[in-house]
């Protein structure tokens, strides 16, 4: 008759032999890949020309799986040298945005459009607010004291997004294969053919370029905006006193 250590061996052995079976037999998860694309300009004039900022999104459609939840995480804007910076950023939907004031001076951080309506009221040097963004959406933010001032909030609901670099490029990284719905945004340029957004896309493990972006340069003119009250701004104090 074995022995009770035997026994206790034997059984060891068979659950470590079954948990290997239930492990081999699990697939494993695909593995992404990187979509890349290109930001081309229609008509641009010869010599280089910044195409930075276009942001590019895959959304999961039909029987692709949903994206895996994007890590918490905060995102930040500085106030610095009044400017915003950055200028674009993405976001996921659901995500936190912080907005340090980094200049020596008082700053009010607001937003009246589509994406998010906020108001951080005025607030001094060396101190930060935040903002959440809980609706998808595209939120222009101005400072209401400093006209000049402005950034955009592109909030997605997906985990896959990207922004162009100044030579056009697109790099979407740990993309699963499947199918998916091509968007595309940028504060000043409009794809050429506006009506081929959002766009059926298929990315394969063997094909993950989405081509060529094409899109029409507008205006260099910066909109204008009036401040959080809808009015216009006050014109600058003059530097020196202005005799008549």
């Amino acid at each position: 008759m074995p022995s009770r250590r035997a026994v206790c061996a034997a059984l060891v052995a068979l659950c470590a032999g079954a948990w290997q079976v239930r492990t081999l037999a699990q697939p494993s998860p695909t593995a992404g890949v990187t979509v890349t694309a290109a930001v081309t300009l229609a008509g641009a004039n010869t010599g280089f020309v910044d195409r930075s900022d276009v942001v590019v999104w895959l959304t999961p459609a039909g029987d692709s799986a949903r994206p895996r939840p994007a890590q918490t995480r905060r995102y930040k804007i500085d106030q610095q040298q009044k400017r915003f910076q950055p200028h674009v950023l993405v976001v996921p939907v659901g995500s936190s945005v912080d907005f340090p004031n980094l200049d020596p001076i008082f700053h009010n951080v607001f937003s009246l459009f589509d994406g998010k309506r906020f108001d951080l009221g005025l607030y001094e040097a060396g101190t930060s607010r935040s903002v959440s963004f809980t609706r998808t959406g595209v939120c222009y933010v101005f400072c209401n004291i400093h006209p000049d001032m402005s950034a955009v909030i592109v909030v997605v609901d997906t985990r896959y997004y990207a922004t162009s670099n100044a030579a056009g490029a697109v790099s979407i990284p740990d993309v699963p294969p499947g199918r998916y719905k091509l968007s595309v945004w940028h504060e000043r340029f409009k794809p050429v053919d506006g009506g081929e957004f959002p766009k059926d896309v298929t990315v394969a493990s063997n094909s993950a370029a989405l081509g060529t972006l094409r899109f029409n340069e507008g205006s260099r003119t910066p909109t204008s905006h009036t401040n959080k009250f809808g009015h216009e701004y006050m014109p600058p104090a003059p530097v020196s006193p202005v005799y008549p």
